[in-house]
């Protein structure tokens, strides 16, 4: 694998935004860490264009296009609009020595462009099949970019790597219901809804909806067992990349159990990681089986 060049502006530049797992930690290899923050710093701005300030619908629509344009233009060694250059001149250096799959990049903005549509139309999913589809775009890329970074291309290794990363997007879905809901932004599908009797008046902040809980519950139960199911990945990823993916997994299943905890009325109040959960997640990574 090839080395990126030293001077490369991503080592310099924080990760500022609330993150529960970690990103470009000190966990990760040195050598692909400027790597792993221009695809952080990619995804976290295009986040930021569909989801942050008070741009209308079309102009976030516009943005995402715009973004979508300098991807392509930096993939085909063209010039790029110039808006974007803290994010954009990092990674054509990145594309160009990682060889990154471009899809797998684009697929995101497709993620936060649905976003945008499905707030601004109030649309619901249908049915958990039509949600995990949605986690193929706005997840699953990062697993497998990193997975490219680290030489790794089996089978197995990106299906478990689909795994853990549709159940750590689940699991950011069902940890943030009190901020989503008010938003408009209604992730528990409508066919999870209706088999649970569950109305949208049962998941509004002053609710103590016995239905919402059992909802909330069953989503939890099925996250886990899906990450679960990815975990074996980090026990076959060697040295500080298989840590670094243990302490992912174990931040998502801490998160969970921070869920039960609050009875799954995470319509009410949203679980949070904090320093005194760090050494649980050691002592459970060391311990991953």
């Amino acid at each position: 694998m090839n080395k990126p060049p030293a001077n490369t502006p991503t080592a310099s530049i924080p990760v500022d935004h609330y993150e529960n797992f970690p990103v470009a930690s000190w966990l990760c290899p040195p050598r692909l860490r400027p790597a792993i923050a221009a695809i952080y710093h990619f995804a976290r701005t295009a986040d930021d264009l569909a989801d942050e300030g008070d741009a209308s619908v079309a102009q976030r629509l516009d943005a995402l296009a715009q973004y979508r344009a300098d991807l392509l233009a930096i993939a085909g060694e063209q010039a790029h609009s110039s808006q974007w250059p803290q994010v954009f001149e990092p990674l054509r250096e990145v594309l160009r020595t990682f060889k990154l799959p471009v899809p797998l990049l684009a697929d995101l903005l497709d993620a936060f462009a649905q976003d945008v549509r499905y707030t601004a139309a109030q649309r619901r999913y249908r049915d958990d099949a039509e949600l995990l589809d949605y986690c193929t775009r706005s997840a699953n890329p990062v697993g497998r970019l990193l997975l490219h970074l680290y030489g790794i291309h089996d089978a197995l290794s990106l299906a478990q790597s689909d795994q853990i990363c549709s159940a750590l997007q689940l699991i950011n879905f069902w940890q943030d219901v009190s901020t989503d809901v008010p938003r408009g932004r209604w992730y528990p599908s409508q066919q999870a809804m209706a088999a649970h009797g569950v109305q949208d008046a049962d998941l509004q902040p002053g609710s103590h909806s016995d239905s919402a809980t059992r909802l909330i519950s069953a989503y939890a139960q099925s996250a886990r067992a899906l990450i679960q199911a990815g975990a074996p990945l980090a026990r076959r990823i060697p040295g500080r990349a298989g840590w670094e993916l243990r302490l992912v997994v174990q931040g998502g299943l801490r998160i969970l159990d921070k869920i039960e905890a609050l009875n799954f009325a995470t319509w009410r109040k949203r679980p949070k990681l904090t320093a005194w959960d760090m050494p649980v997640m050691l002592w459970r990574a060391l311990w991953m089986r």
